[in-house]
């Protein structure tokens, strides 16, 4: 089932620009088709603009904005997920085709897994084959394919409780003392549980023994919001290969171009200091 879905001819109307910290501040050469995050510290939260969202199609416009503005958007705890339509087709170079910018910094590394699609029906909706980008981690120990992550509804000011594809469980904590929106379940989801699929990742938080201090270390590359080799500083943006993609049973799935990416967070991790892993992203590039 498909939880949070835009119209994909949904314009942004700036009536005045600069009165609503929200607006956007340059046009986009993409479409922001769903936004549907894990629970998180920085959903439904007041200072981020997302409190008052209550239906899919306005976390899609929501998080268009946010991007148009060059501002975050969260994925929240792992399976949370962003899909974006490019206005047109990203040719496969068989090199780097697209880039992908986030607030990843040395010590914050929360890598998303990509994934791509091409438009071959031409209809314009995200309704074909999703082909995972493979990543410097792909098939090692740990990593995981075919994984889920079910989210149930907290009570106010409660932890969100989850359970996965593995049997365990666990919680996205409530950040009190930093986040203070009484739940991090997305507020337009209706349901009282949701449930993510995808990759993961394992988690390569550390905490120094002297200072207690953790740090969230990086993947070699093929990630978002990491800093792998294929991050470029001057811009802030990892940069992805069509040409990585791969289908179900791990074979090339020599795409001619893309026209659809998601960003998907791929580690289900979480501290109580720090809260959850989520992947953040803050717009979207074609090289």
């Amino acid at each position: 089932m498909s939880l949070v879905a835009c119209n994909k001819d949904e314009d942004i109307v700036i009536d005045n620009p600069g009165d609503n910290p929200q607006t956007p501040s340059v046009s986009l050469n993409y479409k922001v088709l769903e936004y549907t995050p894990g629970p998180g510290q920085y959903i439904n939260e007041k200072a981020n603009g997302s409190a008052g969202i209550s239906s899919p199609e306005e976390a899609c416009l929501y998080a268009e904005k946010r991007l148009a503005n060059s501002d975050y958007v969260s994925l929240g705890a792992w399976g949370g997920y962003i899909i974006i339509k490019f206005d047109k087709s990203v040719p496969n170079t068989g090199e780097y085709d697209f880039a992908i910018s986030s607030n990843t910094f040395d010590s914050s590394n929360e890598p998303g897994i990509v994934w791509v699609m091409q438009d071959t029906n031409g209809n314009g909706l995200a309704d074909e084959t999703w082909y995972e980008l493979k990543g410097s981690f792909f098939g090692e120990e740990g990593y995981e394919r075919n994984y889920w992550v079910r989210y149930s509804r907290p009570g106010d000011k409660e932890d969100t409780p989850w359970e996965d594809s593995n049997g365990e469980t666990g919680f996205v904590y409530w950040m009190g003392n930093y986040h203070d929106q009484d739940f991090y379940y997305p507020n337009w989801i209706k349901e009282d549980s949701y449930t993510l699929y995808g990759s993961r990742l394992p988690s390569r938080a550390e905490q120094d023994d002297i200072t207690g201090v953790w740090t969230n270390k990086a993947y070699e590359w093929g990630y978002a919001d990491n800093l792998g080799s294929d991050f470029v500083e001057a811009t802030h943006q990892n940069r992805f290969k069509i040409s990585d993609a791969v289908t179900e049973t791990n074979e090339a799935a020599d795409l001619s171009s893309i026209d659809f990416v998601k960003v998907q967070t791929s580690i289900n991790g979480s501290t109580k200091l720090l809260g959850e892993n989520s992947t953040e992203v803050m717009g979207f590039f074609p090289l």
